[in-house]
């Protein structure tokens, strides 16, 4: 079972360039010094959920922009700060993929694909629900 959750070399390959390119074009490298989940930082947790989105689909022959899914994985919590600090800690399951978007928005070009992975990933918390593939899979 393990090889077939590895991506093939070509998808490795694309998640690759789009990882380099979103940390040369923004600040994704931020997302380093902050911790998401107990030892794990942000960008650790989003690079892994783009890794698992890439290999659900590919896994199960799903028909995606694979570009926009691995982009709208990586910078789904592109919300740049600590969420373990301050006041609102307790609604920031409800607050930060709007957050995230504005954030992502600023530092990068965003198809709508992208934009709808950021804002609805945390669905049913946000109340709309994911309108494509990709951002159900994320």
């Amino acid at each position: 079972m393990e090889n077939e959750l590895k991506l093939s070399e070509e998808r490795q390959q694309l998640f690759n360039f789009v990882l380099s390119e979103l940390e040369q074009e923004g600040n994704l490298a931020h997302e380093k010094n902050a911790i998401q989940h107990g030892l794990t930082t942000v960008y650790e947790h989003s690079v892994g959920v783009a890794g698992a989105s890439l290999k659900l689909a590919e896994f199960f022959h799903l028909k995606v922009n694979e570009k926009a899914l691995i982009r709208g994985a990586l910078l789904h919590d592109y919300f740049l700060y600590d969420w373990h600090d301050g006041e609102g800690r307790h609604l920031h399951g409800f607050t930060h993929p709007e957050c995230a978007y504005k954030n992502a928005e600023k530092d990068y070009t965003l198809s709508p694909r992208v934009k709808n992975i950021i804002v609805r990933h945390m669905f049913p918390l946000t109340p709309i629900p994911p309108t494509c593939t990709e951002a159900w899979i994320v």
